[in-house]
């Protein structure tokens, strides 16, 4: 058990016990949910990948690599991971692509203006990048296949370290909320190396954190797990990862899936469960 582990079974035994139930209209699930929780992770101290269960740094790895890229086709993505494709339009492309949106969709790159901004001013509090469009996503907006859940990230730097926030407006705690953890983690470890300083304290923000009804026999799973002891994970990037994820390096993704995957000594995989959509 790493520290990341704890941290995330008191959270999901908390929601699981103590949780309102809500039903969603637009899922037709109900869910026990709690609201405001906040994850204050030190990745220097072990990246935050769950040993609980099983996790698939692949899919991950694929992931932050595909969104720095800016990509909105999930052709790349697919070599990897097919995640993503219960959120495809027929042209093979997500129109929410986080990725595309820090980079092309609100007309600027977000993402390397941010890390030249941070380069020439180390001490700005403007590092802002968002995902969410209040021109088309949510409210009465019509209804897409995706919607953003984390929709804004803030990055600065305090005492040579580069700090990262992100703010996720509704998460699955069993399906998406480990991933999305690591996603974080490993672009926070990214743009700290670019930067060329070290990586400070990871923030996550949940508005609405949630476990699904038909997810409640994979938490009973979990939260029964006798956990075996395990290091924590260290994140020694390649060189000029950030510069090389802006090319779409499919390679980058294979030596950054063995980097972890050589640390990598989880409990089994959580049985098999539909997401909600």
């Amino acid at each position: 058990m790493t520290s990341f582990d704890r941290l995330y079974l008191d959270t999901l035994r908390r929601i699981y016990e103590a949780g309102e139930t809500v039903h969603s209209e637009r899922t037709g699930f109900s869910t026990k949910a709690i609201p405001g929780v906040t994850y204050e992770i030190e990745p220097a101290k072990g990246f935050p990948l769950l040993t609980v269960r099983k996790m698939f740094p692949k899919f991950f790895c694929a992931e932050i690599v595909w969104f720095l890229a800016g990509h909105k086709h999930a052709g790349f993505l697919q070599k990897f991971t097919k995640g993503w494709d219960a959120f495809l339009e027929e042209d093979g492309t997500v129109e929410t692509a986080y990725g595309y949106r820090w980079r092309h969709h609100f007309g600027r790159d977000q993402l390397v203006d941010l890390v030249e901004h941070l380069r020439e001013e180390p001490t700005s509090r403007q590092g802002v990048v968002l995902m969410w469009d209040p021109a088309s996503d949510g409210l009465r907006a019509p209804k897409k296949k995706n919607v953003p859940c984390p929709f804004s990230w803030t990055a600065n730097i305090i005492a040579n370290k580069l700090n990262l926030h992100v703010i996720i407006r509704s998460n699955d705690m069993v399906l998406g909320n480990p991933n999305d953890v690591a996603d974080f983690a490993l672009l926070q470890a990214i743009l700290a190396q670019e930067l060329g300083v070290a990586v400070g304290k990871l923030t996550v923000s949940i508005s609405h954190a949630h476990i699904y009804e038909n997810q409640h026999e994979q938490v009973e799973d979990m939260l029964s797990r006798e956990v075996a002891p395990h290091p924590e994970i260290s994140c020694q990037l390649p060189a000029n990862t950030y510069k090389r994820a802006l090319e779409a390096d499919e390679s980058l993704v294979y030596e950054l899936i063995e980097m972890f995957a050589s640390q990598y000594n989880p409990g089994p995989p959580m049985k098999k469960v539909q997401i909600a959509v």
